[in-house]
């Protein structure tokens, strides 16, 4: 199967809130996995080095979701309550902010997980529960 009949398949299955919240909810997996040893490393050295293991390349997905959330956000035809729109994009610079703190080492990264589970259990319906 082609990568244009393969995406056309998704589309055609999954609704868009659909779509959000399963990527959504496999980036948070990802940052799940390494956030521990990395939000209770004592040193930056410790964390850097965790970055360079493949926990940067999970931070850099979820600032691309971050940032398509932000781009259709902003579209003009962007159906949303001017409020709950302003509320998102104003949560998406957060993500950018932190995410940046988080990858110099100064941050941890159990925020960013408790948001985007906050908003992927939104897109289902269930309301937020944090991670242990």
């Amino acid at each position: 199967m082609t990568i244009a009949a393969y995406k056309r398949t998704i589309s055609e299955t999954e609704s868009p809130r659909q779509i959000e919240r399963r990527i959504l909810a496999q980036v948070t997996a990802e940052l799940e996995r390494d956030y521990l040893k990395f939000d209770q490393a004592e040193s930056k050295i410790e964390k850097l080095e965790l970055l360079a293991d493949g926990l940067r390349h999970s931070l850099w997905k979820n600032q691309q979701v971050w940032m398509a959330f932000k781009a259709d956000l902003a579209e003009q035809g962007n159906a949303f309550d001017p409020q709950l729109k302003a509320a998102l994009l104003s949560l998406a610079l957060w993500v950018e902010r932190h995410t940046q703190h988080v990858m110099a080492g100064s941050l941890g990264i159990k925020p960013l997980i408790d948001i985007n589970r906050s908003i992927f259990q939104g897109l289902e319906g269930r309301a937020f529960q944090t991670v242990e």
